[in-house]
């Protein structure tokens, strides 16, 4: 799935934004370990690189919507509910008759044990008696990342409802907090300085914010045309900045470009 832009290898990735309305809107982050060497300590989405078994047709007897959405953009939504299930312990799925998925809290080994491509994450599924649900993501957003940074991915944001009577439990590896929050919340807690958000996961937050609810939200993403992001780095008078498409639905945005951010 390794892909060439112009700039370099570019990864495929995707990211889930997980929705609640319990007690207000909210969105499900994790704080990224420290000793991770991409977002280190961040507050960010769930979500990672795309793998090879994420596309595997086995999953068209596992995965409601496997056909529908044509097999690059099923594996990269199955990617994205795989990360959910890594760093969270939430499975986005249903039973094999399409009823809702009761399920207890999965093993924190069995995480790890998917995590480190030991267990394939179809095993789970399989055993669980489930069926992932890949209609109940949406599309919200497609960022590139720009040429200029060491390591680049191609990352689809997916929104979609939080599974009713799952509890969110961070893995300890990869992400050592798990915690729902509204998403002006987040981003004043990066402006005070409490939290560190990088730049992508603050410009779809600022997105995310203009909607009253996760019903809102969804339906707002879903006639919002989609726009592929890659920031550009223009030299400027005062330094390098970042900007982004004006027609990217996140208005006109030009700020100082910091690496790493």
């Amino acid at each position: 799935m390794t892909h060439d832009l112009s700039g370099g290898l570019v990864r495929p990735a995707s990211t889930l934004l997980l929705l609640r309305d319990d007690p207000a809107f909210e969105v499900l982050m994790v704080e990224r370990h420290h000793e991770i060497d991409f977002a280190s300590g961040a507050l960010v989405f769930p979500g990672g690189k795309s793998h090879t078994g994420d596309h595997d047709e086995a999953w068209g007897d596992h995965a409601l919507g496997w056909a529908e959405h044509g097999e690059d953009q099923a594996g990269l939504r199955i990617a994205a509910i795989r990360e959910l299930f890594e760093e969270a312990g939430l499975l986005l799925a249903r039973r094999a008759d399409g009823a809702p998925l009761d399920v207890e809290p999965a093993p924190m080994d069995l995480r790890k044990s998917v995590d480190r491509g030991e267990t394939p994450f179809l095993d789970v599924v399989r055993a669980a008696g489930a069926r992932l649900d890949l209609s109940a993501l949406t599309v919200f957003a497609r960022w590139i990342t720009p040429p200029v940074t060491p390591k680049r991915f191609d990352t689809w944001f997916y929104v979609a409802h939080a599974p009713v009577g799952q509890l969110a439990v961070c893995d300890g590896r990869e992400t050592v907090d798990a915690c729902w929050y509204a998403p002006q919340a987040a981003l004043s807690a990066a402006e005070r300085g409490e939290r560190k958000v990088v730049f992508p996961t603050r410009m779809n937050l600022v997105m995310l914010a203009r909607a009253a609810s996760a019903a809102a939200a969804i339906e707002q993403a879903r006639g919002r045309p989609l726009v592929t992001v890659q920031p550009e780095i223009r030299e400027g008078p005062d330094g390098r900045r970042l900007v982004l498409p004006e027609n990217a639905g996140y208005g006109a945005i030009s700020e100082p470009f910091l690496p790493g951010m």
